[in-house]
């Protein structure tokens, strides 16, 4: 009989308990890289007693940098910005638009309660004229106050995923059958590359008069200035999404289309089967791209149209031409760019679930 011993057994189960930890760090990883959130893993690693100065590298590469360089940034805005002069006067500083960017968001909670003191109020009424027997009377108001900050953002997502999808819906199709041929291919490369390089402040006009002529009425469910940035979006962000589709269909690998002739697939078959999943990682780089493209553009496009979102937050607050409006336009400018990074990690989060495709 042979006896084990216990301090070989208990070593033995803490590697099997750190090996499950690492293992945890490493499938956590992906999702944190997803997230932007991959300083996070030396620190689990560091903790976990891996390696520990290569981990602590990975930290400073990782976090302290960013974070000094930021500090850096706001150091060098706040000293210079003084020093600048506009026809409102300096640069506001960081204090300044922070103090902007919260009185922003107090405006937008009473925004807020003043809607749901009104829809109250417009409930109370239409109940007395039910209790009175004159249901004829009952109708809904619309709030017509100014929309909150919030309400504004809002917007202009809304507008920017409808675009986008509207791009994606014909560029995938296209792009897959100018890959598959070469006639298509042809066909569609010249119109690419003379539509490509339009700026969206040309197309805008165009749009507008069609809608304009087509959408006659602001009724129902969208409104033209909604149309109109919404389909600038569309005609600047699709060209991205088919290019990079085009593409990836013409590389996926001679012997997987030789390999549905010989079993003799249908075009359907062969498309979802083969086609997509090897051209996904491509696919899903052009979509990236083009929700970008299409964020950039909406901000402009919403300025010309009038269409309640960011833009036109931008544009009212450079008309007002107060002491503010400078501060409340550069806390737009980073509300900006945080949703654009936000956009591309939500791309990139459904690229890792459907692809394998390691890029970021």
């Amino acid at each position: 009989m042979t006896t084990v011993d216990p301090e070989f057994a208990r070593a033995e189960a803490r590697e099997a308990r750190r090996a499950r930890l690492f293992s945890r760090i490493t499938t956590a990883d992906k999702w944190f890289q997803v997230l932007g959130l991959a300083w996070i893993t030396p620190i689990l690693r560091a903790g976990a007693g891996d390696n520990p100065k290569a981990q602590v590298k990975e930290i400073w590469r990782l976090l302290i940098v960013p974070i000094l360089a930021i500090a850096v940034f706001i150091g060098l805005w706040a000293t210079l910005a003084p020093t600048v002069q506009t026809s409102l006067g300096a640069i506001p500083g960081p204090a300044q638009v922070w103090d902007e960017a919260v009185a922003l968001n107090q405006a937008a909670i009473e925004t807020a309660s003043e809607k749901r003191d009104f829809q109250d109020r417009v409930d109370a009424r239409n109940q007395r004229f039910i209790d009175n027997g004159q249901p004829e009377k009952v109708k809904q108001i619309p709030y017509t106050g100014a929309p909150s900050y919030y309400a504004q953002i809002w917007t202009s997502i809304k507008t920017v995923f409808f675009g986008f999808l509207v791009a994606s819906a014909v560029a995938i199709p296209v792009g897959i059958a100018a890959g598959l041929s070469a006639t298509a291919n042809a066909a569609v490369n010249p119109i690419i590359q003379i539509f490509k390089p339009v700026s969206p402040l040309a197309w805008l006009p165009i749009v507008t008069m069609i809608v304009s002529a087509v959408y006659t009425t602001n009724d129902g469910m969208f409104s033209k200035s909604f149309l109109v940035s919404a389909i600038t979006v569309t005609l600047c962000s699709l060209w991205p999404t088919l290019i990079n589709t085009s593409l990836g269909v013409a590389s996926i690998d001679k012997d997987l289309i030789s390999v549905s002739k010989v079993l003799k697939m249908g075009t359907w078959q062969k498309i979802t089967q083969l086609v997509l999943p090897s051209a996904l990682p491509l696919i899903f780089t052009g979509l990236r791209l083009s929700l970008g493209v299409g964020w950039m553009v909406l901000i402009a496009a919403e300025m010309l149209a009038q269409n309640p979102g960011l833009g036109k937050f931008v544009w009212d607050e450079f008309q007002n031409g107060s002491s503010s409006s400078l501060a409340k336009i550069m806390v737009a400018v980073f509300t900006i760019g945080i949703i654009g990074f936000l956009l591309d990690r939500v791309m990139f989060a459904l690229q890792s679930l459907f692809t394998f495709s390691n890029n970021r």
